[in-house]
């Protein structure tokens, strides 16, 4: 593992994914680094301000549009796009979501503690809120504070590095294509594989839970309606 390529998912929630691209590109990074933002199929307007940023802040941008007439999510489509161009490069594949900011040291840091453990397959970065305190989805790492640890539950993808010994082991054209999330499933199989996905809560992450699909609140403040929708509509299927 040689470099790391971050990636960043997002269909509109511009405001949130500029807050997303710039925290990744002031990290202070000393392996060479790429960052690509997929861009969802966004709105003209929307995708006008991610070119720009582009341009301004210099990562790739990548419109899904241009590549597929498949409607949004296309999760599964980046992820795979993804993964091949890691093993090309053989590079660790660093997932950041658009409701997510790191911190300066973020990225080399969880590619310093992913290459010192042998058996890593997946690096995850722990989200807080903006008080610091432990949030969704890892609410299950409260008392687990100052500690890097080996987590038999999924990791989430907000802010977690795949490393390359475990990209060349799963190839991501066996994920199930019915699905429109992919991180439990992929955790899972690292575990499999023989790795182990270690939680880092030493490297606290910034995290505004579903804000880049407002749509989900509704778990919370109407339940009925979400499940609704889910079941109805085929959304959310993990």
């Amino acid at each position: 593992m040689k470099r790391i390529h971050v990636i960043t998912p997002v269909k509109d929630s511009i405001e949130l994914t500029l807050q997303t691209a710039e925290a990744v590109m002031a990290s202070d990074v000393k392996v060479p680094f790429i960052y690509t933002i997929y861009n969802d199929f966004s709105t003209v307007e929307n995708t006008a301000r991610l070119q720009e940023a582009s341009r301004r802040l210099g990562f790739e941008l990548v419109n899904l549009s241009d590549l597929t007439s498949h409607p949004s999510p296309n999760y599964l489509l980046v992820l795979q796009m993804a993964q091949e161009r890691a093993i090309a490069a053989e590079a660790g594949l660093l997932i950041v979501e658009s409701d997510v900011v790191v911190r300066k040291d973020t990225l080399q840091s969880l590619f310093d503690g992913a290459l010192q453990r042998k058996d890593c397959g997946i690096a995850a970065a722990v989200t807080v809120d903006e008080n610091g305190a432990i949030n969704y989805p890892y609410l299950f790492a409260k008392g687990h504070e100052n500690q890097v640890y080996p987590e038999k539950k999924h990791c989430s993808f907000c802010c977690s590095l795949l490393t390359l010994d475990f990209l060349r082991t799963f190839d991501f054209h066996r994920l199930d294509p019915e699905k429109n999330w992919h991180d439990v499933t992929i955790s899972h199989q690292s575990l499999k594989e023989g790795f182990r996905n270690y939680l880092f809560t030493t490297l606290p992450v910034w995290h505004r839970p579903h804000s880049s699909r407002p749509w989900k609140q509704l778990k919370y403040q109407n339940p009925l309606k979400y499940y609704w929708l889910k079941f109805t509509k085929g959304l959310d299927k993990i």
